[in-house]
């Protein structure tokens, strides 16, 4: 192993012994963070408001008489959204809102035995809370990814928090964004304090059944402490990560750039490239630092790209095995084979085929969703998609037949269960049915 000027460190034909070693994501200290972020939510719950607005001083030094975005505000932005920019953001609503709707659960009655059937109906979650990472990048598209799916399953009210500038405005762009994906409710709070807000509800914003949204890693902790015993939420998203397998026939210009689209996300981001080619790991390396230079956030993507990895493995078996043990967010495959490559893939939150599929397509524009599972929770969670937002609730129906086919078997299950009730409310209606 050798670390390159980028500061990625290099592993050549590694062993099996060091795979943990490159999977690794960079971590925090976690038991203090989770001590920092249980502090600011016991006191948005039990102090609303004004434990929020202190936060908002705090941490984005934005000084709040009303955490509500306003109508005022609201068409105010759209006036500082150039044509052009709006034009794109419907483009990519309208995309994202096609591939979402294809998604819609269509139930179907099954007749389990003669007079039992059995169905589903998918049903809305009614309030739903969507947080929009603000910081050094307000990721406007990311609303788009929340709330059209929301919007399409028919949730009732969308709240969506976001931080605010120290002047306590919040991007127009994720106004507009908002606007013409349907959001109800706007509120200018970012960080652990937002979600504490939406899982506990205040005296402004209402309580949320469902969370969504990135963050960073207090944001992730914040989901998953109150996930615990007040709300659901969608993953455990944290900081931005892809993979990239490249062999020989890789246009070296594409895959770094693909590096960099993650790496400038933040310092705590991580990219793993992942090459059966020696050269192609050394072209990679030379537009990694020809591409780094002309990057405004260069200073973010270079600290990225020490918690990085470039990995040159023997064969294609061995490429796919190590990213299916990475299980990334994103994983772009550019070979010659990657259709056979696609049928492979076993972890992944979302995936980029051949030389023009580029990440940022589905981060922004092609129509699939960009919130994703993060820091190897692909292995068991998929991205946000319209089921997302919904729940489904089974219905049975059954006959006097029906009960006449399965009442026996209720019955002995029940008793060899020891739980008597359940069997006599089964035993009384095989009663009144056998005496009639």
């Amino acid at each position: 192993m050798n670390t390159l000027s980028t500061g990625m460190k290099t592993y050549r034909y590694p062993t099996r012994e060091q795979w943990a070693e490159i999977v690794a994501r960079p971590r925090l200290d976690l038991a203090r963070l989770n001590e920092t972020v249980a502090t600011v939510l016991n006191d948005v719950r039990q102090r609303g408001d004004e434990a929020v607005r202190e936060y908002e001083q705090k941490f984005d030094k934005a000084s709040l008489q009303s955490l509500a975005v306003s109508e005022q505000e609201m068409d105010e932005a759209e006036t500082l959204v150039s044509n052009e920019l709006r034009d794109a953001i419907i483009l990519a609503h309208h995309n994202i809102k096609v591939f979402h709707i294809s998604q819609r659960f269509v139930g179907q009655k099954v007749k389990t035995q003669e007079g039992v059937n059995c169905w589903q109906k998918s049903v809305a979650i009614e309030r739903v809370g969507l947080y929009i990472p603000g910081g050094t990048a307000p990721l406007f598209s990311t609303v788009l990814m929340l709330a059209t799916p929301a919007k399409i399953a028919g949730c009732r009210e969308i709240v969506l928090c976001t931080p605010p500038s120290p002047e306590g405005k919040v991007n127009p762009a994720i106004l507009v964004a908002a606007r013409i994906a349907g959001v109800s409710k706007i509120y200018k709070i970012g960080g652990v304090q937002a979600i504490g807000a939406m899982a506990y509800g205040t005296q402004s914003v209402p309580k949320v059944y469902k969370i969504f949204g990135p963050g960073n890693q207090y944001v992730m902790a914040a989901k998953q402490q109150v996930s615990i015993d007040e709300v659901a939420i969608d993953m455990p998203a944290g900081p931005s990560e892809v993979c990239v397998l490249a062999d020989a026939t890789a246009r070296a210009e594409f895959v770094a750039a693909d590096l960099l689209s993650q790496a400038e996300h933040g310092i705590d981001s991580q990219v793993l490239l992942i090459t059966t080619s020696e050269q192609k790991l050394i072209e990679v390396q030379a537009e990694l630092d020809r591409q780094l230079q002309q990057l405004p956030r260069k200073e973010i993507a270079r600290q990225a790209l020490e918690n990085s990895r470039c990995v040159l493995v023997a064969s294609t078996d061995e490429m796919m095995a190590l990213s299916n043990a990475y299980a990334p967010e994103h994983l772009v495959i550019q070979t010659a084979d990657y259709e056979q490559m696609a049928e492979r893939v076993v972890n992944a939150g979302s995936v980029f085929l051949g030389p023009y599929a580029c990440e940022s397509a589905g981060d922004y524009a092609s129509g699939t969703n960009h919130t994703l599972p993060t820091h190897g929770y692909a292995t068991a969670y998929n991205g946000v998609n319209l089921d997302s937002y919904c729940r489904k609730i089974t219905f049975q129906h059954l006959t006097a037949e029906g009960v006449r086919h399965i009442g026996h078997a209720v019955e002995l299950m029940a008793e060899a269960e020891q739980l008597d009730a359940h069997k006599n409310a089964m035993t009384v209606r095989l009663r009144e049915i056998n005496n009639n």
